[in-house]
This record gives C-alpha cells, structure tokens and sequence, in this order.
C-alpha cells in the first residue's frame, strides 16, 4: 500500500533518513516511535507529498484517500457541525454536484445522486459528526457553536473529528493525545481500534500504543526499522539488544522492589484488592522498562524533604470555584506524607481548579484550605513554561533559586535533565517544549517540595522522559497529587485515585479499568437519558438552551477577548524572544537596549498573566454553568 525503497530524507540542512526500505500493508496500525527530532512529523509529510524524498522512492497505491489533522484551524463562522461534516470530502462533493442538478431541475441526475448520497451515509452524517464530537469531549448543543467561538485547544479537537470524519483508507494522528483528557483518550483508542484503514500513529503515551498498534516502525540514527507487534513487544526486543551492552539495572531493580513490596504489603487487604491488581500489571511492563532505561541519557531523582509535616494539607467543606458559580462543593481531602492521589473525572469537572485549591493559588468560596506551618510544595502546570525567562540560561534559572551553590554541583544537577555542557549555558529561547518542561521539573525537584502537585506533566515530553519521571516519582518520599492524561503514569504513581465529578469530590474505589467502566455507563446513561426525553418537551428545551446562552455570553464574549489579547501579546513576546536570542545583545555596548527590552518583556509578561487569569475565570464560569445544566438535565 505504502512502500519505502532506500528513501533518503532531509529537512534543510539534517539528514532525517538514509536508504530507509519498508512497506505497509492495508489494515496495519503502526505506531512510529524515536527521540524528537528523529524525524516522525516530517515522515507523514513525506506520505502526505508536502516533501520531496532527496533520493529512492516512496511508491503510494493510486486513489488512496488519506486523511490527517490539520495543526491549524480557520477562524470561521461556519457551525463546529458543518467544520466536522467538511472532512467527508465525498460527501461534499455529492452535494456540491446534487445542488447544480436541482437548480438545472435534473431528475435523473438527481434520482442517481441521492442513491449515492445514501450509499455514503450522507443522510446519517451530522448525526455521525456529532457523535465524533461527543465522544471527544463537546456538550450537547456546541455543535451548532461557530468554530470562532472555541479555545485553541478546542479547535485541535474539531481537527480530530474532522480527520475522523473522512471515509479514508490511511489515517495519519501525530500525537492525537496531546490536545486531549483521559476520558476522550479512552473514547477515541476505542473508535481507532475499530478503524477498518491503515493507521500511522505517533505518540508518547505508552498505553495507548500499546492497545492499539500491532507494528512498531522506530526512528533512529537516520534509519527506519519496522517490528511486529506493539510497543511492549518493540521494548522487550530492544530491551534484550541493550542489556547485552550493561549488564547493571541496579537502580531499576529498586523500583521493581519497591513496587513488588506495595503488593505484598497489600496483596491480602480487601480494600486494595483491585490496586494490587493494577500494580501486577503495572510491575511487567516495568521490567521492560527497566531494561530499555539502561541507555536513558536522563535520570531524574527528587531530593528527599527536609521535612513531613503529617497531615500536610487538609481540605475541610471546601467549596471551589470562581465568582458565584461553585465547580466542586463540600470537598473533604487530607493529604499526609507518602500519599500518592490520582485524580480521575470528566473535562471540566474542576481537576485542575482543585489542584489550583491545594497550591493556595485560589481560596475556597467557603470551607478550609489547612496547610501544614512547613509545608512545601512543588506545583508544575503547563502555564509555568511562559513564567521562564526565554533570555536566561538554564544554568541561571538554576543560580536564581540557589545563588551561593557552586556552579559544578549546579551543572551536574542539570546534566541529568539533558542540559550538559554548552546547553546549560544557552539562552533558552530556541529551546523545544519538551526542554522547557524538562527545565521547569529540574527546578522545581531543585526546591525539596513535600508535596508534589503535577497537573498534567507529561505534555510535551517523549517516552524516555516519561520513563525517567515515572521512576523518579516513584522513588519520591514525599506526597503527590496528579493529573494526568497518561495513564501508564497514573498506573506506576499513584497509589489511590479520587474523583472529581457531578460538583463533588470522592474517593474512587477501583483502578484505571474500573474508570473506563464508568465512562462507559455514564456515557449510556447520558445517551439514554437524551433519546428518552418526550418530543412535547421540544419548546421548553429550546427556550431553556436560550436562557442558558444569555447567561453564558458574558462569559464567551470575555473569554473570547482575552484569547485576542493573548494571541497578540504571544505574538509580541515571540517577536521579543527573537531579539533576546541574538548574542550581541548581551555585550556591555548594548546594555541599555538589552534592558529596555527586559523591561518590556516585563510588561508583556504580566498583561499575559492578566489576560490568562480573566481566560481561565470566563473558562471555569462556562464550564461550571456546563455542569450545573448536566445536572439539572
């Protein structure tokens, strides 16, 4: 179907791939794995045609349809429905053909094409275009949104569904999960593992590779290997190959121990009876981790506190929200040291508002926020990125948080995070997502937290950095709270999982599978719930859908105002990152320049603050109105 024949690939100046020869047959699912930079992203665009192999060939069976998402949105006024309906390219064209013949009054040609609209589903389509968006995270009633109207984030969702929308014989999904919750994670690896095509799939997340693909093809060194099976096989195989170079697995042997006791400790304790059953799960695939780690160029370690207040923080009817409209009410939640809380529930349930709680960065609307006198805490959130000074090195990130360590033990430290040599001391302006989350953890582990909050660390950052963090969490002696999309993380961390759902907070007796369960009975009951609604009730349906969006335009119409601010302010900050890059900069000549420049950084910096402050407000707000009508519904 797709064959490779000594292709050789380069982007600009890099060699990606050199004399790479592989084919992939209709119906593969194939997971593409390598180090970032390996050159995965610039293979589909070498299938899509949108680069030139420098030599070979790459051969594609003619009148293949081949359907990928876009990594840009249109800010259109057409419906989000109509946006999604668009990627059935047949279908469109059909209507397109079906409405020339009506105006020319065409029977037979109109007879003819609605027989092939109903051959494609054309009649089904908006009813399957909303499923798509359902399943990935829209209520009820935003299909009928403009595209204009959603987030950036949220658009990258209608891409999805667009691409899984088209009828295509090849799909491409370059790191699908990035732009996505666990509860739509789960829903889309059910409807990919029902995908009758060719799919071609990058991704960091362990799970949902290894549920999914049934080849591995790895980048690396500028070649290209195909493997049977999915990423635990691909690792067992590549496990084998290096532990014939090193032999010790010392410090992996540790984290196999460690789990091993969690089980023995709790094997015979009802109550634990379905964590024991996830951490067995979890220690096989640990033992293939272990052995890939060997030749890790990272190895992460949290310091030990210095001290473990018990109980460190406690929660006390804490109700959480913004202005008036409560997100979660009546919370009750101690946390003590060594706890380690997964925290599980739908897109906008308040997860991330809860972890904002625990960090003292909101205060509760009523209740008690009760922290230790010595308690520390570590917080990591993807906004903590822009917080970075793009003009500093990482090795003086490091000096502004310890200014009298030696300069040696400070570049050791960041020599375990990928930082060594030269790289410690670039600005880190031109620095990867990946990098910068690197650096953001290495600060904050620098800080000997006590209690480690983790919103969603795993952005950005590739399977071998997943691995490094997972063990290194796992050897953490303080307590930890996280939130995450990755639930190979969620299994090898956490130890117990609470709920954040329906306005309310509650621990979860079960473990990730237990989860997926209750997604799918919620999602039942939801669509039951929906089909059994009497058709008499239609008008007050229609007059309550109007209310609600009375109440909520305030809130979109200043959120949308400070997506504008901030889409300008970024664009202006990356302007400035621009400027802060050049070398010459940093000379004593051009001091007073460089510190006008810092000084609009500043400035830019905190009206960025300001403009994500009243985004998330106007977020919170509509997603806790979102939640409040589910449950009058």
């Amino acid at each position: 179907m797709i064959n490779f024949k000594s292709a050789t690939l380069r982007r600009g100046s890099r060699l990606l791939l050199e004399n790479a020869t592989f084919t992939l047959h209709k119906g593969d699912k194939i997971g593409i794995t390598g180090a970032n930079g390996a050159g995965k992203s610039s293979l589909f665009e070498l299938i899509l045609g949108h680069l030139p192999p420098e030599a070979g060939e790459v051969s594609i069976a003619p009148g293949l349809e081949i359907a990928h998402v876009a990594q840009e949105t249109p800010t259109c006024e057409d419906s989000a429905l109509d946006y999604v309906v668009d990627g059935d390219r047949e279908l469109r064209d059909i209507q397109a053909v079906l409405q020339e013949a009506e105006s020319r009054g065409d029977g037979m040609a109109l007879g003819h094409l609605h027989a092939k609209l109903e051959a494609v589903g054309g009649y089904e389509a908006a009813a399957r275009a909303a499923r798509l968006m359902h399943g990935l995270g829209f209520t009820p009633g935003e299909e009928h949104r403009t595209v204009a109207e959603f987030s950036g984030g949220w658009r990258m969702r209608l891409n999805i569904a667009r691409a899984l929308m088209c009828r295509s014989d090849v799909l491409l999904l370059d790191e699908p999960t990035n732009h996505l919750d666990l509860d739509a994670i789960i829903w889309l690896q059910e409807w990919l593992a029902n995908y009758p095509g060719t799919l071609l799939l990058i991704s960091h997340d362990r799970d949902f590779l290894d549920d999914l693909v049934d080849h591995i093809l790895h980048l690396e060194n500028r070649t290209a290997v195909l493997h049977t099976g999915n990423y635990s096989a691909f690792e067992t195989r590549r496990a084998e190959r290096l532990a014939q170079q090193q032999a010790s697995f010392a410090r992996q042997q540790r984290e196999l121990a460690r789990i091993q006791g969690f089980v023995d400790r709790f094997r015979a304790k009802a109550t634990k009876a379905r964590q024991v059953q996830s951490r067995l799960r979890a220690l096989d695939r640990m033992a293939l981790i272990a052995k890939a780690q060997v030749d890790s160029p990272f190895e992460f370690a949290f310091f030990t506190p210095d001290k473990r207040p018990s109980p460190l923080l406690k929660l006390d009817e804490a109700t959480i929200g913004y202005g008036a409209a409560p997100i979660l009410s009546r919370a009750k939640l101690t946390v003590n040291p060594g706890d380690r809380i997964g925290l599980l529930g739908p897109n906008g349930a308040g997860k991330s508002t809860l972890i904002k709680l625990l960090a003292g960065l909101l205060m509760p609307l009523s209740g008690e926020r009760l922290a230790a006198q010595d308690l520390r805490i570590g917080y990591f959130a993807q906004h903590q990125l822009e917080q970075l000074r793009p003009e500093e090195s990482a090795l003086k990130h490091l000096q502004r948080l310890d200014p009298k360590a030696a300069e040696k033990d400070l570049r050791a430290f960041l020599g375990s995070f990928g930082f060594s040599g030269d790289r410690a001391l670039e600005p880190i302006a031109p620095f990867s997502g990946g990098e910068k989350s690197r650096l953001a953890l290495a600060l904050l582990i620098y800080q000997k937290p006590n209690l480690l909050l983790l919103d969603e660390p795993t952005n950005y950052l590739d399977l071998t950095t997943r691995d490094a963090l997972s063990l290194a969490l796992q050897d953490y002696q303080g307590a930890l709270v996280l939130v995450s999309h990755d639930r190979y993380l969620l299994r090898t961390v956490a130890d117990e999982f609470w709920l954040v759902a329906d306005g309310a907070l509650e621990k979860f007796a079960g473990d990730l599978d237990d989860y997926r369960q209750w997604l799918a009975r919620r999602r039942q009951t939801r669509e039951t719930e929906s089909a059994d609604k009497p058709s008499d009730s239609r008008k007050r349906q229609r007059r309550s859908e109007a209310d609600r969006r009375r109440v909520r335009r305030p809130w979109r119409l200043a959120q949308q105002k400070a997506e504008t601010a901030l889409e300008e302010l970024t664009a202006a900050k990356r302007r400035l990152e621009l400027k802060l890059a050049d070398p010459a900069l940093y000379s004593v000549e051009a001091k007073p320049y460089l510190q006008s420049l810092l000084m609009e950084r500043d400035e830019i910096e905190q009206a960025c603050r300001e403009a994500e402050t009243a985004w998330l407000e106007a977020s919170e707000a509509l997603e806790a109105e979102a939640n409040s009508e589910a449950r009058c519904d």
